[in-house]
């Protein structure tokens, strides 16, 4: 159901939602959807508040209406090339997407439209990307002067690989649906208007996975990133052993070997 009006204030720029265990965020600055230094900030707290709640289990976020996800930051905002201005919207950008990337649950982004600089790197931010036929994707920063500065260079190498990176970022090249979903900047394709709804339906089944499970496989799987495997196995040994202190592994396999559905608590 919507949360108060007290909430859509307190989170500017967003609508938040809860249907069940899954938190809906919804971007909501038309035309565009452009992301300021508020709607940025609120988006950290929005997911710190998150992570607080043990109810919330998947988040999916997305535009309002049909034509953008989110097109990035308004480029007036560095139109008289103060770099105070820069060092605090990098700031923001960094704080948020790497909050968004670090939410506990499973993560999707809906794409329904346009999703350029700061929106695309909203979406590589987090764990599952849904596009729209008409949907269209791009890091166009090097073209106006600047480079993606919210995790576009990584998230992006890391999911597409390099040679796709340089041609998004160093060639201005803009990436349709079909083609991102063959190159694996999206996972799936849904219909015209349908990306939410898909999105939601994994969210769904995100939810018959163990919260805690899921939790500890996502620090494992993006820790393989940067970190060296052996340590990344030891790692991953260590973190099987620490679930035996949670009450979902109990619940887990007493829930399999009585053949019925688990009851998870995420404790």
């Amino acid at each position: 159901m919507p949360l108060s009006t007290e909430s859509d204030i307190q989170y500017v720029g967003l609508r938040l939602e809860h249907r069940g265990h899954t938190a809906i965020v919804t971007l909501t600055n038309p035309p565009a959807h452009t992301w300021t230094a508020d709607s940025l900030a609120a988006l950290t707290r929005l997911v710190a508040d998150l992570n607080a709640d043990p109810e919330i289990r998947a988040l999916v976020i997305t535009g309002e209406g049909e034509k953008f996800f989110s097109a990035g930051a308004d480029l007036k905002l560095f139109a008289d090339g103060d770099k105070g201005t820069a060092a605090t919207m990098a700031c923001r950008f960094g704080e948020a997407f790497e909050a968004l990337a670090g939410f506990r649950g499973v993560s999707i982004a809906a794409l329904n439209g346009y999703a350029m600089g700061g929106g695309l790197e909203c979406a590589l931010a987090c764990d599952l990307r849904i596009a729209e036929p008409h949907a269209l994707m791009a890091l166009p920063e090097a073209t106006v002067g600047l480079l993606p500065c919210a995790g576009g260079t990584q998230w992006l190498s890391w999911t597409v690989g390099e040679a796709w990176a340089k041609r998004v970022v160093l060639l201005g090249e803009r990436v349709d649906a079909e083609t991102a979903l063959r190159i694996g900047l999206v996972d799936e394709l849904a219909p015209k208007g349908g990306a939410l709804a898909l999105a939601l339906q994994w969210a769904e089944r995100a939810q018959g996975q163990s919260p805690t499970s899921v939790a500890a496989c996502k620090r494992l799987i993006q820790g393989a990133r940067t970190a060296p495997p052996r340590s990344q196995l030891a790692a991953e040994r260590e973190a099987f052993v620490a679930l035996f202190d949670s009450e979902d592994q109990r619940e887990g396999v007493q829930a399999f070997l009585g053949k019925r559905k688990p009851q998870w608590r995420n404790a």
